[in-house]
């Protein structure tokens, strides 16, 4: 329902505010340039599909390795006292538990295009779990709301994409960054606990989140008392990890004597279906995008919130010009990518403004996007309360992001 209202909500507002700059400035082209964006929305989102069916191929490949190898097993062997408190309808030792660990380690390191094929694989095992096929779970909402709070250890690509910008200290965000998705993670899963009357006092559960903060922290004083470190565990760090659990997967589907390249290719078959079932959910929701932005419309919306702002005597408005960055992200990464890309050229990569926009790429996911795809690669159409419960997360992460970008770059 949420999801329905937003779409036509932007499609609305993006007609009422191209008609008032054909009527009252004698824009005549204006609704040229918004038809312009329908059909290169469209064209992206079909370019997102086609990169996710190889990404898809891939990282299903491997898994399905995984799966038949043993490794899922012992992943789920680890984590299942935590997600069996998280996620009471998931029986125990399920392979949906390593799917799901896989996909959240994913995000950790920043590794969107891997979290994502993962992310799929979860989803399709907790459908086979799901009662109402048309209607998500309870299983599927805690696990989409703690996907798309996203809590990043390490986010790699945006770290890469400040070095590639010019930079002087790429790493620079990567602390706020932590923090903010810290916050976003922490309330996502207080929300949609309420909502599903998790009790969070619960000895396992609080055993561990208290271990992963502990490693959290213990990892920022590490960094902080050795700061010619962040570089290499950032650009290094993930993505070597990544590499080894594959060859720990590889490794162990040798030793359990499959022919790993034939189980390879049989996973893979799966990822190209999933990745044609979610074009038309991808079309939806960056085509609205599309015309929403073309019409100027977000413009105009900011810089009513500027004007708010300063009625209210809030004298520092200059994060307002980063907060494009935050406004797309819950719709698509890509886009939120672009305005945070624009930013660093219009007012400067070490600018505040700069860094507080690679804050908001990184303190948050696609809310709506994850939404629209992974809902949709399994033919759900009743969202529940996900939409609303993952978008408080990303108030949740914006408004932390907000603070801690004035507490660390001020």
């Amino acid at each position: 329902m949420l999801l329905n209202r937003l779409w036509i909500g932007l499609f609305l507002s993006a007609l009422a505010v191209g008609l008032g700059k054909l009527l009252f400035f004698g824009d005549m082209m204006i609704f040229k340039e918004m038809v312009d964006a329908l059909f290169e929305s469209a064209e992206l989102a079909f370019q997102i599909a086609l990169f996710l069916t190889g990404a898809l191929c891939l990282w299903m490949g491997f898994m399905e390795i995984g799966e038949k190898g043993g490794a899922i097993r012992v992943l789920t062997r680890f984590v299942s006292p935590l997600f069996g408190k998280l996620f009471p309808d998931i029986p125990k030792d399920h392979p949906a538990v390593g799917s799901m660990m896989m996909n959240f380690s994913a995000n950790m390191l920043g590794l969107d295009n891997a979290a994502t094929p993962l992310g799929l694989k979860a989803m399709g095992q907790l459908q086979e779990l799901n009662p109402q096929k048309d209607t998500a779970s309870n299983a599927q909402i805690m696990f989409l709301v703690l996907n798309t709070s996203g809590l990043t250890i390490i986010p790699v690509s945006i770290l890469a994409y400040r070095s590639g910008a010019g930079s002087a200290s790429p790493s620079e965000v990567f602390l706020p960054i932590l923090f903010s998705t810290f916050f976003a993670s922490l309330v996502g899963l207080v929300v949609v606990s309420f909502k599903q009357k998790i009790n969070l006092f619960n000895k396992t559960i609080l055993s561990y989140l208290g271990t992963l903060t502990a490693l959290i922290v213990g990892l920022l004083l590490f960094l902080y008392n050795n700061p010619d470190m962040v570089e290499p565990v950032s650009n290094v760090g993930g993505n070597l990890l990544l590499f080894s659990v594959i060859v720990v997967f590889l490794g162990l589907g040798i030793r359990k004597k499959i022919n790993v390249y034939e189980v390879f290719i049989d996973g893979a078959k799966g990822g190209f279906g999933v990745a044609i079932k979610i074009v038309p959910y991808l079309v939806a929701i960056l085509v609205a995008i599309g015309v929403f932005k073309a019409s100027g419309a977000m413009e105009i919306m900011f810089d009513g919130l500027r004007y708010l702002l300063k009625l209210a005597a809030v004298t520092n408005t200059e994060f307002i010009e980063a907060l494009p960055t935050a406004f797309m992200k819950p719709f698509s990464g890509g886009a939120a990518r672009g305005m945070m890309l624009e930013t660093f050229a219009t007012h400067g990569v070490d600018s505040f403004v700069g860094k507080m926009s690679a804050t908001f790429q990184g303190s948050t996911e696609t809310t709506f996007y994850v939404l629209a795809v992974y809902f949709g690669s399994v033919g759900i159409k009743k969202t529940r309360y996900a939409a609303g419960a993952g978008l408080i997360a990303d108030a949740a992460g914006i408004i932390a992001a907000i603070f801690i970008s004035f507490l660390f770059y001020t």
